[in-house]
């Protein structure tokens, strides 16, 4: 009897975590300026569309992504090529103030909303620190933080006539040993200060609807 033909790897099927860490490389890529917009969306519809690991190589084999299961470094801006804007501090005073896309993030920021609304995304962002502080307030307003699925967050704050905590998470979360830190501190006075993982901008609605 001859030996039983083995599978072929690339073949094998793929899991939503394999999803995940290849939509995390193309959001790393984004932030770092090697991807534009409309082809980070597009990328990351092939990515929740593939089926088998030769579906997921061409998608970032341009991007030089980094072994299965393996969490990537803090991204830093590639040399050569202009950082994205940097903002130490995030205030709305009966208003809007939204930070989303490419930003770059310092080690130590701001958020403060006074019947108003604050809004952080930080699954485009690069940050500056491993471990980062986030000094987030809110009097009669809301503070929204939104990270992607492998980001350790750490709530420190304090709600007085409000709320101060973790939202419902639309994406499962994927933290391993070299997961940056999210640091939440504050008060939420009559108001809300709430941090959600959320999957990569892009991400049909149909797959985040099946979590």
């Amino acid at each position: 009897m001859g030996e039983m033909e083995r599978p072929d790897p690339a073949q094998l099927r793929i899991s939503d975590a394999d999803r995940h860490r290849v939509a995390e490389v193309l959001r790393r890529a984004a932030g770092e300026g090697r991807l534009d917009l409309d082809e980070l969306d597009e990328r990351l519809e092939q990515t929740f569309a593939a089926k088998t690991d030769a579906d997921l190589v061409p998608i970032t084999i341009d991007l030089h992504q980094p072994a299965p299961g393996a969490h990537a470094p803090v991204p830093r801006p590639a040399a050569g090529l202009p950082a994205a804007p940097g903002h130490a501090s995030s205030l709305a005073i009966m208003g809007d103030c939204k930070r989303r896309g490419a930003w770059q993030v310092p080690a130590h920021h701001s958020a403060f909303a006074l019947m108003g609304s604050v809004l952080i995304d930080l699954r485009q962002a690069t940050l500056s620190s491993h471990d980062t502080t986030i000094n987030a307030s809110a009097v009669m307003g809301e503070v929204k933080v939104v990270v992607p699925a492998h980001f350790n967050v750490v709530m420190d704050g304090t709600p007085i006539m409000g709320d101060y905590g973790h939202g419902r998470d639309k994406v499962p979360a994927d933290i391993g040993p070299e997961s940056p830190t999210i640091r939440l501190k504050g008060i939420s006075l009559m108001g809300s200060v709430s941090v959600t993982r959320l999957p990569p901008p892009g991400t049909p609605k149909k797959i985040i609807g099946t979590y």
